[in-house]
């Protein structure tokens, strides 16, 4: 692979698709003398999913160029984050990523001998290493580490010191790796930055970085892994596949924050060279695209149909995902996957004495919930009731809920709730009001007084309807499809909703949050959410 290519060729092939490369002109220097060594890497968290396809088909491109590829699996990284991977399960999960990786470059052709797969504890708690640690941590100021860790590491009100280590010890594996280039998504722009301010500090070479877009998750924002909306795990199955494609957001002649689009663009062009639109023979039959920019023009002038360019990436998607659902079929490796990633009730026994206890009184935990961003699209008086309002609010779903508002009537005007962003609660058992069913409920902060304050409560900037509302450390779990009202398991959990002394939403001093950031309120310090 990569025999016979220009210096020039290699330098096309190696940056086409990327967003951005910080040292192009090193990078050309270093084609015309030998091979480039550049290194991905991953910490091991949650599963991966399909949008790490993305790296995998540049690593195909690096490797069709001649480069010396590196894959660092980073469980430090991952305990360190927040310890997104507890300490216990590091192993597992770094097990579990080689065999789903190299599974994934399988199924796209790409040859794992080419490759050099490395452990990062394996390096990292090498005396050397905790000296440079230590040596870098006496140049980089608090600001700093938690400027350059703002888009990867998660952000919390009280970051942990784990947290601030992070981008040090990203920057650091640049030189321990021995790499010309360090690749990986545009997120990680912020760490690149400070490996490049510091490094040459500790007497290091300053690195070349090569960063790939973020491609959205279905839901029209980052695909992520602790969003189960948001993403198609590696080993989901067809059906599961189908209703999420069918679910995610693909808006006639819309190319922005289309997910569906950009796996096109950034997975299927760079590996197949060409695309097929899948259609009924009466709207013009099957269409082969050799160049993705007429697929971004065809579906902007809404001559491709969503509905056919969802079946379309269904059915090539799936090509790609058979070979690694099967090698997944072995005992040895599904015991592997339920080891690495425990169901969070397998974790917690009954409490000692009571051997009585349900299963639900022990699992009243956040995730149950199913929050999201809504968008109201109209507010209008109840036609049975003034005392009620009638909404119509847009959650990201084909079509808007109806939300009947009833206490909150006599402290919120119609125009305040007009045309913005609001937070529900949408597993709710519905129920009707005056006739009418209400399907969600609106979730407000308030502080009791005269007169009784109330303010709805505000995603962050750039929200949509649907985004996925959690609360820290309940990301992964799964809503129940209909909280029971005999459960009573939203009243248990609103005891502990809170805000706190800077306006953010908390339960049990958790922050709510979505993938943009906290959730708000204006002004109710200290108020309770309901």
């Amino acid at each position: 692979m990569g025999e016979q290519r220009s210096p020039d060729e290699k330098f096309q092939l190696i940056t086409r698709n990327l967003q951005e490369v910080l040292g192009e002109e090193r990078l050309k220097e270093i084609l015309k003398e030998r091979e480039l060594k550049v290194y991905w890497g991953t910490a091991t968290t949650g599963k991966p999913h399909v949008a790490y396809f993305v790296p995998m088909s540049k690593i195909a491109d690096f490797l069709k160029a001649g480069c010396e590829v590196t894959i660092l699996f980073a469980d430090l990284h991952a305990y360190l984050d927040n310890m997104k991977a507890p300490w216990e399960l590091l192993e597992l999960r770094v097990q579990y990523y080689e065999q789903i990786i190299k599974a994934m470059l399988e199924s796209i052709g790409v040859p794992l001998d080419k490759l050099k797969f490395v452990k990062g504890t394996d390096y990292q708690l090498s005396r050397e290493y905790t000296l440079d640690v230590y040596r870098l941590s006496s140049m980089v100021t608090e600001h700093d580490a938690k400027k350059a860790g703002a888009e990867v590491v998660k952000q919390v009100e009280h970051p942990l010191l784990s947290g601030l280590l992070y981008p040090g010890l990203q920057a650091l594996d640049e030189e321990y790796l021995k790499v010309d280039a360090q690749f990986g998504g545009v997120d990680q722009r912020k760490i690149f930055t400070l490996a490049e301010k510091y490094l040459p500090s500790l007497g290091y070479t300053k690195r070349i970085h090569m960063m790939n877009p973020m491609v959205p998750g279905l839901t029209g924002g980052k695909m992520s892994s602790s969003e189960e909306e948001s993403k198609i795990d590696l080993l989901d199955k067809n059906q599961e596949v189908k209703k999420k494609l069918k679910r995610a957001f693909c808006e006639p002649g819309n190319v922005e924050n289309n997910g569906v689009l950009s796996f096109v663009k950034h997975v299927l062009f760079p590996l197949h060279s060409e695309f097929i639109i899948k259609r009924d023979p009466k709207w013009g039959g099957d269409k082969v695209y050799t160049d993705y920019e007429e697929v971004d023009m065809d579906f902007a002038a809404e001559q491709i149909h969503p509905g056919d360019l969802k079946a379309s990436v269904e059915l090539a998607l799936n090509k790609l995902l058979d070979p690694i659902r099967k090698k997944f079929e072995t005992p040895e490796l599904k015991k592997l996957t339920a080891s690495a990633y425990p169901e969070p009730s397998k974790n917690k026994g009954g409490a000692k004495g009571n051997p009585k206890q349900t299963v639900d009184e022990e699992e009243v935990i956040p995730s149950r919930l199913d929050i999201r961003v809504g968008k109201v699209i109209s507010v209008e008086k109840h036609p049975d009731a003034d005392s009620l309002y009638l909404e119509k609010i847009d959650v990201g779903e084909e079509q808007p809920r109806t939300v009947v508002m009833s206490g909150l009537v006599a402290y919120l005007s119609q125009e305040q709730l007009q045309d913005r962003l609001v937070v529900l609660l949408c597993n709710l058992k519905p129920q009707k009001m005056r006739g009418i069913e209400s399907q969600a409920m609106l979730i407000c902060a308030s502080i009791e007084g005269e007169p009784r304050k109330v303010e709805p409560l505000d995603p962050p900037e750039g929200s949509a309807p649907g985004d996925r509302v959690y609360v820290e450390g309940y990301e992964s779990g799964k809503p129940d499809d209909e909280l029971k009202p005999k459960k009573k398991v939203f009243e248990k959990l609103q005891v502990d909703l809170k805000i706190s002394g800077e306006c953010v939403a908390q339960w049990k001093e958790q922050n709510l949050m979505t993938k943009l950031g906290q959730i708000t309120c204006k002004t109710l310090k200290g108020g309770n959410i309901s």
